[in-house]
């Protein structure tokens, strides 16, 4: 897949059939819209573009900006868009000046002038344009006169229970993981860098690997034990490990923390990356009366994530 940062030097892309949005998870309802869109350009020999927005639209729309949080990173996006054989992510500028664009300039001056589609595949829901004005039925009527068909995916199609980003958000922030990963399709990933921490759990037979979270915009799940897998720099070497997500309040912690004990692993990884897949909600954080009443609920923790885990 390549991808194209600047929109004023694009290729001439040869049949495009493009479809836009901000792909936020490429969850089961994206996948379907890219299911149409490789298939579309199948039949007619086109290539497959998607196109995409940075920083999030919500970002830039006044009003829009409170309490943000994305599914994925731009550099996950894309790995997961790459992973579904799509030729070409356009990653397009969100800025002030485009958002106020209205939807019959963002038909001419977007999207015909940068790609000249032969054909656009949009979900039922998709808008566009100054106000979100722009719709399915813009897009049918402007598309004779400019040249391209315009396919719109119905809801019963992508899912009889609508899949949206928000829900998963929503799912992932009441710790029900289960659910969000079966709408996206994939376990959660987080990446974060390994810091330093107080060393506590090494004194109780769990040392941990603090990970910052980097990218502010990430949406960190709810509070509580997570079993994951976990990959280290640009090893492919997979681990499996206990996540922690919370304040430690049996210890007294008062900061938001994301710690992992990565099992049969003993080197020194401070200052690398590491990729985690959530695939199991345990359970809710909670306060020990002690240090021993807490070492005894992680040895079961370790057992259970053991067993949710020994199929991976």
């Amino acid at each position: 897949m390549l991808v194209h940062k600047n929109t004023d030097h694009l290729p001439a892309f040869r049949k495009a059939v493009v479809t836009i949005g901000t792909f936020d998870g490429v969850h089961l309802g994206h996948q379907q819209i890219i299911r149409q869109l490789k298939s579309e350009a199948l039949g007619n020999g086109g290539e497959t573009i998607i196109v995409t927005f940075h920083p999030h639209p919500r970002k830039v729309v006044p009003g829009k900006t409170e309490g943000i949080s994305l599914l994925n990173t731009m550099e996950e996006k894309i790995r997961l868009l790459d992973s579904h054989g799509i030729d070409h992510l356009v990653i397009v500028p969100f800025t002030a000046e485009f958002s106020i664009l209205t939807a019959e300039q963002y038909v001419t001056e977007f999207l015909v002038k940068k790609f000249r589609p032969s054909v656009l595949i949009i979900g039922y829901d998709h808008r566009f344009g100054q106000g979100r004005k722009g719709d399915y039925e813009l897009l049918e009527a402007m598309g004779p006169a400019n040249g391209f068909e315009v396919w719109e995916i119905p809801e019963h199609i992508l899912n009889t229970v609508t899949i949206s980003s928000t829900r998963i958000r929503n799912d992932l922030r009441e710790g029900k993981l289960a659910e969000a990963n079966q709408f996206l399709g994939y376990p959660y990933p987080l990446t974060g860098t390994v810091v330093e921490g107080d060393k506590r759990g090494r004194t109780i037979g769990y040392p941990t690997a603090n990970i910052r979270i980097d990218d502010p915009e990430k949406l960190v799940p709810a509070d509580g034990v997570y079993a994951v897998t976990l990959s280290i720099g640009e090893k492919d070497n997979l681990y499996r490990g206990m996540m922690n997500i919370g304040y430690r309040p049996t210890v007294g912690g008062t900061r938001r923390s994301v710690e992992v004990h990565i099992l049969n692993f003993s080197e020194e990884i401070y200052g690398m990356e590491v990729h985690l897949k959530l695939h199991n909600y345990v359970r809710k954080e909670k306060k020990f009366a002690s240090l021993d009443e807490l070492k005894s609920q992680l040895n079961m923790d370790n057992e259970e994530v053991i067993r949710l885990l020994t199929d991976l």
